[in-house]
């Protein structure tokens, strides 16, 4: 089974290291959702050193932070399942009262209808740059 994480992604790549990526899947229903992606082939969390743990959490958290910053959501789910994709990566994901989903799980089934708007390029900019700069502040304070 080839892993779908180890190559080239296919989504938007809002910012990059050599350690992880964070993606944004422009999902039609959730369309700042995020996805902290490691770039190496690791299982699971415990499989890292402590540090490059922390180093995760600290990209996932910035990502986080960027996101309630950008759109003030009623609510952030962070979820690490990997059960289909054993490959270390976070999803990140600002959810609303209004979401289609709310307040069950974004794969769960549908509350109601809803219809977001994709982000344009300027506030895809404007959350790439934010999100970069507070994932470079949190790794610089390790």
């Amino acid at each position: 089974m080839t892993c779908p994480l180890c190559g080239p992604t296919p989504h938007e790549i809002l910012w990059l290291d050599d350690f992880c990526r964070v993606v944004l899947l422009n999902d039609e229903d959730y369309p700042a959702y995020c996805r902290v992606e490691l770039l190496e082939h690791v299982k699971e969390m415990s499989d890292l050193t402590p540090q490059d743990r922390a180093r995760v959490m600290k990209v996932v958290f910035a990502v986080e932070t960027a996101l309630r910053t950008a759109f003030n959501p009623d609510k952030i789910n962070l979820a690490s399942l990997g059960n289909k994709t054993p490959h270390i990566h976070w999803h990140v994901i600002p959810r609303f009262e209004h979401d289609k989903h709310f307040p069950n799980s974004h794969w769960g089934q549908a509350a109601r209808e809803s219809h977001p708007s994709l982000l344009n390029a300027q506030t895809k900019q404007a959350l790439a740059d934010n999100m970069g700069t507070l994932i470079e502040c949190a790794l610089g304070s390790s």
